[in-house]
C-alpha cells in the first residue's frame, strides 16, 4: 500500500478559479444542510500479476438535507455523454423531485448501493408509505487499479458512508467512491468546490462535488493553460503503459459524476439548467465528453421543501433574467472541484503492480507561472 502523501488543494498551491468568491469551506458542504460521507475500501497489496482480492474502491453520499426521506427537494439531472449510469433519473425528470440522498460509487457496485439505501429507507422507517423508492446512484469505472469482478462494495459500507456523512470539511482525492479513479491520467477521484452569490440583497451558496475519472494527458488544461502538454506522459506515465496502444480504453478515458446544488430556490427546469452547465466546467479542464465516457449531473436546489402528500404547494423561484450569474457560479465551482480532486489525489498502486502517479503540484504551479497565471 502507497505511503500517505501531503497534498494540498488549489487555492492552498494559490491556483485560484474564476472571479467569484468561494464559500466558508470552498464545499458543496457550504450549501446549508449538505452533508457528505465517504467509505474508502482498500484490500490487498499491488504486485504484478495479482489482481483477484486487490481493492482500491468505495463509495461516496451526498445527503441534500436532513429530512430529505419526507421532504422532497426540485432537481434535474443532464447527460453530457451516456456510456454510464446515474439511477433514478426516468423518475426525477418526470416528478422534477429528489427523494434521496446520492451514492457515487464504482461501475459494477451501482446496484448493491441502491439496494443498501432502499433497505435503509424501510429500516428506518418501516410504517411510511409509498414502499417504494427510486435513489439515485451514479458511477465510473475504477478497474484500472481496483479488481472489477471483485464486488467489494457491502450494504455496511453504504450505510456507514450515510450515517458519517457531516457538513464542513470534504475529504478529497482518493476517497469514497473516488478511490480507484484516474483523471487526466493522474490519479483522481473526489472534488469540490463552491462559490457565494448576492441576489437582490440575498446570500445564497452554490457548490460542486465531482468523482472524476475522465480524460487523456494532453487534453488537461489548467486556467486556460495547456498543462497537460507541458506534462506529457513519456516525462511522467500515464495509463498508455498499461494497454495495447490501439485498445480503446487507451485512445480515451471516461467517466465523471458531477453533483451541483444551490439554496437557491429553483424549479425543477432551471436545475435542469444548472445541471447543463457544468459541462462548461468540465470543458474549462479540457475534456472532449469522449464516445465512451460517462459524464453525467445533477443539479438540486434545497429553496423549496416539498411535502410529498400535500395537495398543493407554495414555492419560490428565481426569476430567469438573474439566473446567468448562477450558471457563472455553477461552472467555476466544478472547474475547481475538478481541479481539488487533481490536486488532493494521492500516488496510488493498485491490481497487477499498477501505479497511477499524483499530478505533480509544484511543476504544475511553475507551468502556470511560465504563463502569467
Amino acid at each position: 500500500m502507497d505511503q500517505k502523501e501531503i497534498r494540498k488543494r488549489a487555492r492552498a498551491l494559490g491556483i485560484e478559479i474564476g472571479r467569484l468568491t468561494p464559500g466558508e469551506y470552498n464545499a458543496i458542504t457550504d450549501v446549508p444542510g449538505i452533508r457528505v460521507g465517504h467509505s474508502t475500501i482498500k484490500k490487498g497489496e499491488s504486485e504484478k500479476g495479482k489482481v483477484s482480492g486487490v481493492a482500491r474502491t468505495g463509495v461516496t453520499v451526498i445527503v441534500p438535507h436532513e429530512t430529505i426521506w419526507h421532504q422532497p427537494i426540485f432537481a434535474g439531472s443532464h447527460v453530457i455523454n451516456g456510456n454510464g449510469e446515474m439511477t433514478g433519473t426516468s423518475w426525477l425528470g418526470e416528478s422534477g423531485l429528489l427523494t434521496t440522498p446520492i451514492a457515487i460509487t464504482n461501475t459494477n457496485s451501482v446496484g448493491i448501493a441502491r439496494d443498501a439505501l432502499v433497505a435503509y429507507y424501510f429500516e428506518q422507517f418501516p410504517d411510511d408509505a409509498p414502499k417504494w423508492l427510486l435513489p439515485v446512484v451514479a458511477e465510473t469505472w475504477d478497474g484500472i487499479l481496483s479488481d472489477p469482478k471483485g464486488m467489494f462494495l457491502q450494504k455496511e459500507d453504504v450505510i456507514n458512508a450515510l450515517e458519517s456523512a457531516k457538513s464542513g470539511y470534504v475529504e478529497e482525492g482518493s476517497v469514497g467512491g473516488g478511490t480507484g479513479m484516474i483523471c487526466h491520467e493522474f490519479k483522481g477521484g473526489i472534488g469540490t468546490s463552491s462559490r457565494k452569490l448576492s441576489l437582490k440583497g440575498q446570500n445564497f451558496h452554490v457548490g460542486s462535488l465531482v468523482q472524476a475519472n475522465y480524460g487523456l494527458r494532453y487534453q488537461l488544461q489548467i486556467d486556460g493553460v495547456p498543462v497537460g502538454k507541458e506534462l506529457p506522459v513519456e516525462t511522467i506515465s500515464g495509463i498508455g503503459q498499461f494497454y495495447n496502444s490501439e485498445s480503446a480504453i487507451a485512445k480515451e478515458r471516461g467517466s465523471i459524476i458531477i453533483v451541483t446544488a444551490t439554496d437557491i430556490p429553483l424549479l425543477p427546469s432551471q436545475c435542469e439548467r444548472l445541471a447543463r452547465r457544468t459541462s462548461a466546467g468540465l470543458a474549462r479542464m479540457g475534456s472532449i465528453y469522449g464516445n465512451d465516457s460517462g459524464d453525467i449531473a445533477i443539479a438540486f436546489s434545497t429553496g423549496n421543501m416539498i411535502m410529498s402528500n400535500d395537495a398543493f404547494h407554495n414555492i419560490t423561484c428565481l426569476g430567469n433574467d438573474v439566473i446567468s450569474d448562477v450558471f457563472e457560479a455553477v461552472v467555476e465551482s466544478t472547474e475547481e472541484a475538478i481541479l481539488n480532486a487533481l490536486c488532493s489525489a494521492e500516488t496510488l498502486s493498485g491490481i497487477d503492480g499498477r501505479t497511477v502517479h499524483a499530478m505533480p503540484v509544484d511543476e504544475v504551479k511553475k507551468i502556470l507561472k511560465t504563463y502569467n497565471r
